[in-house]
């Protein structure tokens, strides 16, 4: 199983710290932001992993290089060279989905901190491959900054209008069947993937353990604190 792990945009709230570093190569704990899905995919087993980027894409390269040092095989897919380039994120699917194999595969943003373990979704992935769904969505509990919730979770289907909501937690996986035919160009995956929720191909799950999604320089740095603070403290960079 492969991994997609979107890192293309700016991030407009965190600026003025994105304006001269890609959002998920900020540092919170001792590590950037995306090495620790990096280490997280690479626990689960999964250690071919595609980033995709426009916003100062070089910069990921020159940290990252091919990913010896983190014990995985990154390859890129450049989107652009500017934050307008990027193809949010259906697009940015669609754009690397040659790099992603046949394979069901998973889709991770850069810039959460998480304790789910990837692990999960390895039977979830054999059951896209054996036609029982289209996708896997991981849903969490409605952060501060989004109380309304995306969507809901129905006998573990996703259902867009039910009346308890959660959000969505920026991890799934995908059948790559799901994207066949599609153009590569700027396209978000919501609501777009609501119409193959809707008639019951979309499953998932409410992981209600540790997730962060830092937006603010402020929350970053709260962020940091916390991962600092557990036992063991910061993880430090080789």
């Amino acid at each position: 199983m492969r991994a997609l792990i979107l890192a293309a945009g700016r991030g407009e709230r965190m600026r003025p710290l994105t304006d001269k570093v890609p959002k998920p190569l900020l540092v919170a704990g001792g590590r950037r932001l995306i090495e620790w899905q990096i280490s997280a995919l690479a626990a689960a087993g999964i250690r071919e992993i595609v980033i995709n980027t426009a916003h100062l894409p070089d910069q990921f390269e020159s940290a990252l290089g091919t990913g010896g040092d983190l014990n995985v095989s990154l390859v890129y897919s450049r989107e652009g060279s500017r934050a307008e380039d990027a193809l949010e994120t259906l697009g940015g699917i669609v754009r690397a989905l040659p790099l992603l194999g046949e394979e069901p595969f998973v889709v991770v943003s850069g810039d959460i901190v998480t304790d789910y373990d990837f692990v999960a979704l390895v039977p979830r992935a054999n059951a896209l491959a054996n036609g029982a769904a289209e996708a896997h969505l991981v849903l969490v509990d409605n952060p501060p900054f989004h109380a309304g919730g995306d969507m809901g979770l129905v006998n573990g289907r996703i259902v867009p209008e039910a009346s308890e909501r959660l959000t969505y937690g920026n991890i799934g996986l995908f059948a790559p069947r799901l994207f066949a035919k599609l153009p590569a160009q700027r396209a978000r995956l919501f609501p777009w993937l609501y119409t193959t929720a809707r008639v019951g191909r979309v499953s998932g799950e409410h992981f209600g353990g540790r997730w962060s999604n830092v937006g603010t320089p402020e929350e970053l740095e709260r962020l940091d604190a916390e991962l600092r603070a557990r036992p063991g403290g910061p993880v430090r960079r080789s």
